[in-house]
């Protein structure tokens, strides 16, 4: 098999590409609202697609090297995050029922069509192309993203706290004769170890360290954020807000052409999947509330250092430094990514009307100073393509 579709694929960035673009974000918000079968690992509820779609692409950014076969990983994250946007129109299908599949296909396609139609001509056929290449598995790469997509429900179960017995039978029967038996043939180390959870053993090696990276990091599924999602006034939890992130450094990367030859799609994406999760220890703060900045960032560094320490060390080092190269805010990636994770929640408080800027008594001024700023730093017409609604609310709410 080999790979059909170039990736990245080269973005259109004019001001009405933009509105599209922003569109389009706006409307996949639904995602956090269609929920899965499966539970988070600590059973407190229903993960909810945009977080599997954030999960399953970081378990994709680093068990890459440990696939069988060589696969663009860039390509396969892209893939994984876009994979299920479709459920935001036809649902969620649970791998223990029965289907018309036909039906599910026919009606999935349609969504498909309806969602990546929202955006520019070329990008959306582009990124319909990469969705039907995953739903088809018709190159090494799509094999190894719906392998992840695969493993992904069965290592939430078996490391999940006080796992049901139902859903710990639906894990057994999927490993033994449905999707997850298929990893058989195509990551034979990845069934090993599945294999050898579901029996209680211990295991060992890159992958159950892998594991336990992905068993630490579900817990960012619970860290609620001040601002709400686009499409609910319900809390934002950090890993829905990164699959989103990812998701507009898909989408908006080629904006940032103009900065810099060395500013990179995959790069941007990357730092936008990692970007939070240090959140698992330190917690969300919120840009507009009170907070001590040194003590806060003394926090993230030792949190940053025992949750990629969890990793192979060439992929914990990896990360490490990019989360760094994030924070840090000096390179051409590092301040597009910033710029866009500034912007992503004044989009969600426009969409809520306010949202929480009422509660944090947030001022034009403070607003211009704590995130426009660092939005006009690393996209510029960003910030003019929201500008307005931003004017708008606060004179008629000020």
């Amino acid at each position: 098999m080999t790979d059909a579709v170039h990736w990245p694929v080269p973005a259109p960035n004019t001001p009405h590409d933009l509105n599209q673009q922003l569109t389009f974000l706006r409307e996949i918000d639904q995602l956090k609202q269609v929920n899965r079968n499966n539970l988070l690992t600590t059973n407190a509820r229903p993960e909810n697609t945009a977080e599997h779609s954030w999960h399953v692409a970081l378990l994709a950014l680093v068990a890459a090297p440990y696939f069988p076969k060589p696969v663009d990983i860039d390509r396969a994250i892209a893939m994984l995050l876009i994979h299920d946007i479709v459920e935001i129109d036809a649902g969620d299908h649970p791998i223990h029922l029965r289907h018309d599949n036909a039906a599910i296909a026919a009606k999935e396609e349609a969504a498909a069509t309806r969602l990546f139609g929202l955006l520019p001509a070329a990008q959306g056929a582009a990124l319909h192309s990469l969705w039907r290449e995953f739903d088809t598995g018709t190159s090494d790469t799509a094999v190894f993203a719906r392998s992840c997509d695969h493993l992904h429900p069965e290592l939430m179960v078996m490391t999940g706290a006080r796992a049901s017995d139902k859903h710990i039978q639906i894990g057994v029967d999927n490993l033994a004769t449905g999707r997850a038996s298929r990893l058989k043939q195509t990551w034979p180390a990845a069934y090993d170890l599945l294999d050898a959870l579901h029996r209680d053993q211990t295991a060992t090696g890159p992958l159950a360290d892998i594991t336990a990276f992905i068993h630490q990091t579900d817990a960012l599924k619970q860290v609620l954020r001040a601002t709400p999602i686009l499409s609910d006034p319900r809390q934002e939890n950090s890993g829905e807000h990164s699959w989103h992130l990812a998701m507009f450094g898909l989408i908006l990367s080629g904006h940032a052409t103009d900065l810099s030859a060395d500013t990179q799609a995959a790069t941007i994406i990357k730092m936008l999947l990692i970007h939070d999760i240090v959140e698992v220890d330190v917690g969300d703060t919120p840009i507009h509330g009170s907070f001590d900045a040194a003590e806060i960032e003394s926090q993230e560094q030792v949190a940053a250092a025992r949750i990629f320490g969890l990793l192979p060390h060439k992929e914990g080092t990896e990360l490490t430094a990019l989360w760094q190269e994030f924070e840090a805010a000096e390179s051409p990636n590092a301040i597009f990514a910033k710029s866009i994770d500034r912007a992503q929640p004044v989009l969600a408080n426009l969409a809520q009307h306010g949202g929480t800027w009422p509660t944090y008594h947030v001022t034009r001024e403070q607003l211009e100073a704590r995130v426009a700023a660092k939005i006009k730093r690393g996209f510029p017409a960003l910030w003019n393509a929201i500008k307005p609604e931003i004017d708008l609310w606060f004179a008629n709410n000020t």
